[in-house]
C-alpha cells in the first residue's frame, strides 16, 4: 500500500523545489513549491499544467526562457526561495510518512549540514513501493565515477540503526540544505550541463569545504527508476564532460585515475572552471587527498583507485 501524501505526478520535469521555512516556537512548516522548467516540447507540460496547478496556492511555476537542462533549473528554483531550508526532489518521487522532521532536525543541530532521505524504489509499471536494496548503506563511486553503495564499516554503526550516518556522496539530487549556506557553496556549478556529475560536485564540495553529508533511515521518499529517458536529450550533451568537469575543480591528483580508465577523457574540454577554482580558494576547502582519508577512507577498500595485481591469470 502507498502510505505517502500525494502530490501530482509530473514525471517529465525536471525538478520539484520545495523550500521550508522551520518556526521553532511552533511545531509547524510553511510550504512553498516550485515546479522550475527548462523549455519543454511536451504539450501537457505548457497551458494544461498551469491550469492545472492554478488549483494549488503554494505552487508556483517558473519556466527558462531556453533550455538548460536539470542543474541550472534548480538553481532558477533556489533563486526564488525566502524559507530557511530548500530541499530539493525529482519530480518523479512521492513522499512518504513524515518524511521532512528527521532531516530539519540534522540541519538544526548544524547549519552546514546536507541530508538526504533514503530513497526508496517506486515501479515503474505499477507504482508499487519498495524498500531501497539492502536498505542503509553509504555513498560511494568507482573509479569511472559511477554511484555505488556500499555498508557501514563498524566504526560508524550507530547503536540505533535509525541515527543518521555519515556518506562520502549523495544518491542523486534529493537533499535538504540550509538556503543561506547553499549560496554560500555557489550552489551548483552553473557550467555543468543538463545533468550528471552533479551529485559529486556538491558532495565533495560540501566535505572539502567544512561541511558534513548525512543520510536519514526515518525519511522515506520514493523515486520512479524510469526504464526509459522521456524527452529528448540536446546533441553533443556529454556526461563525460561534466565528470571531467568535476574531477578537474575538485579531485586535485586522484583525476589521473579516473583518466586512467577512461583515457577519452582527457582530450574533452571542461569549458571554464576559473570560477570554480576561485570559489575553492575563497572557501578555504581541504584538498581531495583529505576528503579520501577521513571521509571516504573505507571506498578503496572496495573500489581501489590502483587495481591489484591478479592473483593468476591465464586460460
Amino acid at each position: 500500500t502507498r502510505r505517502g501524501e500525494c502530490y501530482p505526478r509530473i514525471h517529465q520535469s525536471h525538478t520539484l523545489y520545495a523550500q521550508t521555512t522551520m518556526n521553532n516556537s511552533a511545531a509547524t512548516n510553511v510550504w512553498r513549491f516550485f515546479y522550475a522548467f527548462s523549455t519543454s516540447f511536451l504539450e501537457h507540460l505548457k497551458d494544461k499544467l498551469e491550469e492545472y496547478m492554478a488549483r494549488f496556492s503554494k505552487v508556483r511555476i517558473v519556466r527558462t526562457k531556453k533550455r538548460e537542462g536539470l542543474i541550472r533549473t534548480r538553481l532558477l528554483g533556489a533563486s526564488m526561495a525566502r524559507g530557511e531550508v530548500l530541499t530539493f526532489l525529482d519530480s518523479h518521487c512521492e513522499v512518504n510518512v513524515n518524511w521532512l522532521p528527521p532531516l530539519l532536525n540534522q540541519i538544526a543541530l548544524n547549519h552546514k549540514t546536507i541530508v538526504c532521505p533514503m530513497i526508496d524504489v517506486i515501479d515503474h509499471n505499477h507504482f508499487g513501493y519498495e524498500a531501497q536494496a539492502g536498505d542503509a548503506m553509504r555513498g560511494a563511486f568507482d573509479w569511472e565515477m559511477y554511484y555505488k553503495r556500499i555498508p557501514i564499516p563498524p566504526e560508524l554503526q550507530r547503536a540505533d540503526p535509525s541515527d543518521p550516518f555519515e556518506s562520502p556522496v549523495m544518491a542523486g539530487g534529493l537533499f535538504a540544505v540550509d538556503r543561506k549556506w547553499f549560496w554560500e557553496l555557489g550552489g551548483y556549478d552553473p557550467g555543468l550541463e543538463i545533468w550528471g556529475g552533479e551529485q559529486y560536485e556538491i558532495s565533495f564540495k560540501v566535505w572539502m569545504c567544512g561541511g558534513e553529508m548525512f543520510d536519514v533511515p526515518c525519511s522515506r521518499v520514493g523515486h520512479i527508476y524510469r526504464k526509459y529517458v522521456p524527452y529528448k536529450v540536446p546533441s553533443g550533451t556529454s556526461l563525460a564532460r561534466n565528470l571531467k568537469r568535476v574531477a578537474e575543480t575538485w579531485m586535485d591528483e586522484f583525476a589521473e585515475y579516473i583518466y586512467q580508465r577512461r583515457p577519452e577523457y582527457r582530450h574533452l574540454s571542461t569549458g571554464d572552471i576559473s570560477a570554480q577554482k576561485e570559489l575553492r580558494k575563497q572557501l578555504k576547502c581541504k584538498d581531495f587527498k583529505w576528503f579520501m582519508a577521513a571521509v571516504a577512507w573505507d571506498v578503496p577498500k572496495y573500489y581501489p583507485p590502483v587495481e591489484p595485481p591478479p592473483a593468476a591469470w591465464g586460460e
